[in-house]
């Protein structure tokens, strides 16, 4: 039910389409690494189950999108960034039904392991928005035609960006940041035009230690009594905004200066929100005004913090992450309590996703780990694709899709 509730302005947009599990969106029709779907395969290989794969024209970390018969994917068509680009791929085998391309040639910095167009596009069933970073926010129809562009100005940091767009009623919104120059930006959806914009204080990005600071995150929308807040982390606050207005709602302290993870909310509005780069770990109640740091945070972990990079997900009591470095945790959402901790090999920026009673997340090598959704940990399979994966997997009708740096791969049809 609050699934559903986090996800009502979405969902009421696309009411008019029959199929009920689409992913629209970075991590979901939620946002949250939930999917609709009660059962995905269990086991599977680079030939076993395989539906399709489709190759891709260089590599990439940005996860698909998934409404009806189409696959939607942002790709830097080359390594440098000068031809970003929007793919559209049918479901059913695979096949590229159009490439829509944005050139540029400005200055627009990254690290080797982000590449170009890390954002994940957002759908609707009748529209397809995507930022291409610098290169700004671009809206296209579902069979390609170009319906606007917005310039969203020079994105620079010394990591480039990730931060994907979400819906919201008749807005799309996007954190534009990380950077000296950084802000939350709510265009009308049908338009291109801009109807809010935030500005938040921006940071250094040299390469000295002490001066690296931005946050990654993609906000989260939540149904909080009679209002939503749209979530935010930046660097050492958690945020919560009016979706509607940007009026900023509250702020909670006690985050690090580097955020890669997007947070994730309990069914009663419990707000988690994890820093990367080893810093601090809260959760704090939703539905404040102010800084709420001393009458609503429930929890601050502060103390032997590993690095994480893919965001967790909240299945009952109880929140799952995988740390970058093979260590797979559980704790009590709503306290920070550790249940269990567990090694899952190899090296990951891959966020959860639940499906049923089973959690799905990839390694860096190509490994899908497929853990039990429960307090007592058990690991029910391991895949191997053997290519390199730093996106997360999609799901739709029991489909799993996953884009490695060589292939989008359909995975489905066993267990």
């Amino acid at each position: 039910m609050t699934s559903l509730l986090r996800a009502l302005p979405l969902l009421l947009a696309c009411a008019a389409v029959a199929r009920a599990n689409n992913w629209p969106a970075w991590r979901g029709p939620s946002g949250d690494g939930h999917a609709a779907d009660k059962d995905a395969p269990l086991h599977w290989s680079r030939t076993d189950h395989v539906r399709w794969k489709a190759p891709l024209p260089s590599e990439g970390n940005s996860t698909p999108v998934v409404w009806g018969d189409r696959v939607f994917l942002t790709q830097s068509v080359d390594r440098k960034g000068t031809r970003r680009a929007v793919l559209c791929f049918r479901r059913t085998d695979g096949k590229l039904l159009w490439q829509k391309e944005t050139p540029y040639d400005g200055r627009e910095p990254t690290h080797a392991t982000n590449p170009y167009c890390s954002a994940s596009p957002v759908t609707d069933g009748q529209r397809v928005i995507a930022s291409l970073g610098s290169a700004g926010l671009v809206c296209y129809d579902l069979d390609g035609k170009e319906l606007w562009r917005h310039d969203v100005g020079p994105l620079l940091h010394i990591w480039g960006n990730a931060s994907s767009p979400i819906l919201y009623g008749d807005l799309a919104s996007l954190w534009c940041g990380p950077g000296e120059r950084q802000f939350l930006l709510a265009v009308n959806k049908t338009t291109g035009a801009k109807v809010w914009k935030h500005d938040e204080p921006g940071g250094k990005s040299g390469k000295a230690s002490s001066e690296w600071l931005g946050s990654w995150a993609t906000p989260l929308v939540l149904r909080v009594g009679d209002h939503d807040e749209l979530i935010l982390p930046v660097p050492r606050q958690l945020k919560a905004f009016d979706p509607k207005t940007g009026k900023e709602l509250w702020s909670c302290g006690g985050l690090g200066p580097l955020f890669y993870t997007s947070p994730v909310a309990t069914a009663d509005g419990v707000v988690v929100a994890m820093s990367g780069f080893h810093g601090p770990a809260l959760a704090v109640r939703a539905g404040g005004r102010g800084d709420v740091t001393k009458t609503h945070r429930l929890w601050h972990h502060t103390k032997g913090i590993p690095q994480r990079i893919g965001a967790p997900v909240i299945v009952g009591d109880f929140l799952y992450l995988l740390n970058e470095k093979d260590v797979a945790v559980c704790l009590e959402a709503r306290t920070g309590k550790e249940v269990w901790k567990e090694r899952l090999p190899g090296t990951s920026w891959s966020s959860l996703v639940q499906v049923g009673d089973r959690l799905y997340v990839t390694n860096q090598a190509g490994d899908c780990h497929v853990i039990a959704a429960s307090p007592k940990f058990q690991r029910l399979a391991v895949n191997s694709l053997g290519e390199r994966v730093l996106s997360s997997i999609a799901v739709c009708d029991g489909d799993l899709f996953i884009r490695s740096y060589k292939n989008l791969w359909c995975i489905g049809g066993g267990k």
